[in-house]
């Protein structure tokens, strides 16, 4: 997911900060890490990209699974809510990804976000933030590491090694391509970290990204040059 990271920012306000972090606390309480039980057969990828500071775009891309072809495409845009606060991206991107969701016309069974599932500080990545709102399975694919430390796997597509925190295993890292940075993949809700990384690998079927988040990377760039 695409945010601005201003160094020149006011620090947040510490009322919103207590009030978001009770908020998180309330919802972790909620999270279900299973094996999922549904038939995958329609995948949704999703992200989310900024134009200038105070727009949100969101684009929601469905694809059959296992043969990832695109069967339907969706977006909006709206006003953001909520400044940019380390480690409470979701309440700032979530609200338009709901809307967005919202417009799809056949629902997923299975919404793959780009960014952090419970691979963040307090569990609360903005696909488990997706996940409970919608009582949907989620899982995320994110770049980056937030939080945990892991060992590099191999250099070979399909290499993984778990990324831990507090001792417990949050996320796998996998290599999605021979010798290219891996991706951290995590679940949201409804999902475990085994089929969410079988999913993720299953999906990467040529780039370093699954082609869920890929084409909604893509997309929302498409969108928003009409935006603009």
């Amino acid at each position: 997911m695409a945010y601005y990271n201003r160094f020149d920012a006011p620090p947040p306000d510490p009322v919103l900060l207590r009030e978001l972090t009770e908020q998180q606390r309330v919802l972790q309480q909620r999270i279900i890490i299973q094996k999922p039980d549904f038939e995958l057969k329609l995948i949704a990828g999703c992200d989310s990209s900024f134009i200038g500071e105070d727009t949100i775009l969101s684009v929601f891309v469905l694809l059959t699974y296992p043969g990832l072809e695109v069967v339907e495409k969706v977006w909006h845009h709206g006003p953001v809510e909520l400044p940019y606060i380390p480690g409470f991206l979701a309440f700032r991107e979530a609200p338009n990804l709901l809307k967005t969701y919202e417009k799809l016309q056949q629902k997923p069974d299975l919404i793959m976000v780009d960014g952090h599932g419970i691979s963040h500080p307090r569990k609360l990545g903005i696909a488990t933030h997706v996940g409970l709102h919608l009582n949907k399975p989620t899982m995320g694919v994110a770049k980056k590491v937030l939080v945990g430390k892991y060992t590099e796997p191999a250099a070979a597509k399909g290499s993984v090694s778990p990324l831990v925190y507090k001792n417990e295993v949050i996320a796998n890292v996998l290599r999605t391509r021979d010798n290219v940075k891996p991706v951290f993949v995590s679940p949201g809700h409804l999902m475990d970290v085994a089929s969410a990384t079988e999913i993720a690998m299953a999906c990467a079927i040529k780039y370093k990204l699954p082609e869920p988040t890929r084409l909604a990377d893509h997309y929302a760039a498409v969108f928003k040059s009409e935006v603009k």
